[in-house]
């Protein structure tokens, strides 16, 4: 059965790895090369997900929200969001507007929704299950967020959290009771293991392989979502 997923993301965060993509500037088909964004990536996505999966798809580009009212962005948000169940976010370097207040971009807004529970029109949602996919940088390097083998022990994984947006930071290690490797060799907390995060992350070159298996992931963790503390208000 098909699943309906709702896609977060930047959409003129041009710090992503270059796809290729090309434009028709007119009549004749003749097409010129542009610059790659988060956009292009839901398209990608768009391709890979089963035939019967249905997107919907967050933040248009030029979209400001500075003047909207609370009420207003529960409008816009509420009918994407409320008929999914699963919330794609694309983690990109440029994601965060870094002079402007997370209440005034999107992606926050569109966690917080994704995390509350709604009422429509005679019916409830319940909390999304929630996926990080990384994008890769215009590098083609995910270090700005996933630093792989940061034990040279355990071979463990650093997820770099200071850098993403508050919402989605608290949902992340935030399982109620951790369970921690025997590794001795770090200072400070011990790596976890396990699903330790509510909002799960995966590394866009693996996702594709296979996304059926991370989104399944996430659905999993949903489903034992009394196993975490979760954050659904923007600070």
């Amino acid at each position: 059965m098909g699943k309906s997923i709702f896609v977060s993301y930047k959409y003129a965060d041009a710090q992503v790895q270059d796809l290729g993509v090309y434009e028709v500037i007119d009549f004749f088909g003749t097409k010129r090369r542009i610059a790659t964004t988060a956009r292009h990536y839901v398209d990608e996505i768009a391709k890979i997900l089963e035939e019967d999966d249905h997107i919907y798809k967050g933040e248009n580009d030029g979209e400001s929200m500075v003047a909207l009212e609370d009420t207003t962005i529960a409008s816009k948000l509420g009918d994407k969001i409320f008929y999914s169940s699963v919330t794609i976010v694309l983690v990109s370097k440029g994601m965060k507007e870094n002079f402007s207040s997370e209440k005034d971009q999107w992606i926050p807004w569109e966690i917080s929704y994704s995390l509350k529970e709604q009422s429509r029109q005679g019916g409830k949602s319940k909390t999304n299950a929630v996926l990080a996919v990384v994008l890769p940088d215009q590098w083609g390097s995910y270090n700005y967020f996933i630093e792989e083998n940061s034990c040279l022990y355990c071979n463990c994984r650093t997820l770099k959290t200071d850098s993403l947006f508050q919402i989605l930071r608290d949902n992340m290690f935030n399982i109620k009771n951790p369970v921690y490797t025997d590794c001795a060799n770090h200072i400070g907390s011990r790596p976890y293991k396990g699903y330790s995060s509510f909002i799960h992350s995966v590394k866009w070159s693996d996702f594709i392989v296979n996304p059926g298996k991370y989104i399944d992931i996430a659905v999993t963790i949903r489903a034992n979502i009394s196993e975490y503390d979760i954050v659904k208000t923007i600070k």
